[in-house]
This record gives C-alpha cells, structure tokens and sequence, in this order.
C-alpha cells in the first residue's frame, strides 16, 4: 500500500533505514530518513514509497525515486530504498514490493524503472530485470538493472504489497 496510506508507520521505517543504512542514516550520518520518508508518502508522485503490510503491520518498504544514480544520471526513475524486516525475508515480500513500483511507475506513465545495487542481484533477476551493466560504485561491484514495463507488470506475484 502507498505509504501515503499509512503515515503512521514513517517512525517504524525511519528505524529500519537506521538500523540497515547506519552509515548514511544513523548519527552523524548524511542521510536524513524522516525527511525522506515524508518525501516519498504521496500518493501519485515521484518520489513515491510503497509499503507491505501483513496482517495490519508493516513488514517492508520500497521507494521509486527520480534521483539518479551517479553513473547513469539520464535514467529514471529508480527503484531503491528497500527493506524487509530481517524475519519475513526470502518470502517473497522484496518481489512483491518490486511488482509493485512497477504498476505504480506504469500509472505514472513510466515505459520501464531501474535499480542499481551490489547485493540484491539473484531477486531482481527473479522479478525479470535486466542487466544493463555493472559500474564500480563506492568500491564495490554495482549492478545497474532496467525493467521494461509491460501489462504483465501489473500482474502481482499471488502476494499483494498491501495487507
């Protein structure tokens, strides 16, 4: 579901972005995530955040974002920002919320996403992604991914992004 849907969770997701991303979010860090997160609850807008609910809690996160990767500034938008809880991973949640930014980029208008990362390869491969390339990002191996949309992107996984 749109985080815009459930602003009550921002302080929850604020925690799971420090805790996963201590270096950019935590103390004295660059990253600010309740600003971030604030950003990305709106409704039908970049950027956007998509939450997955399980029996009315939040388990996960994902945002589609404009801001460009460094190496490939003329792409957008960009799938990132995800995070699912340590105890529901490898479930199916991290495709789910993928699935889902991606009928959310198709309703805004978007023909494909993109992602970039250097440890979630094997799933976006899964989700029918794409390697474009692989680029040297903050020293480690970075895989840059597009996903081109289709009708078929709207089609979900069985597990809905929602609850």
């Amino acid at each position: 579901m749109p985080l815009a849907h459930r602003r009550d969770a921002i302080a929850r997701v604020r925690q799971w972005f420090e805790s996963e991303w201590p270096a950019y979010y935590g103390p004295g860090g660059p990253g600010d995530a309740q600003r971030d997160l604030l950003a990305y609850a709106q409704q039908d807008a970049l950027p956007f955040g998509l939450l997955a609910v399980l029996d009315g809690e939040p388990v996960g996160f994902a945002a589609l974002k404009r801001e460009p990767f460094p190496t490939h500034p003329q792409l957008t938008p960009w799938a990132g920002a995800a995070v699912v809880l340590p105890a529901w991973r490898r479930q199916g949640i991290g495709r789910a919320l993928l699935d889902g930014l991606a009928v959310q980029a198709c309703v805004m208008g978007f023909d494909r996403i993109h992602c970039a990362t250097a440890t979630s390869a094997s799933l976006l491969l899964r989700a029918g992604w794409d390697l474009m390339t692989t680029v040297e990002h903050e020293a480690r191996a970075t895989g840059i991914y597009v996903k081109t949309l289709a009708v078929s992107s709207a089609v979900g996984s069985g597990w809905q992004a929602g609850g």
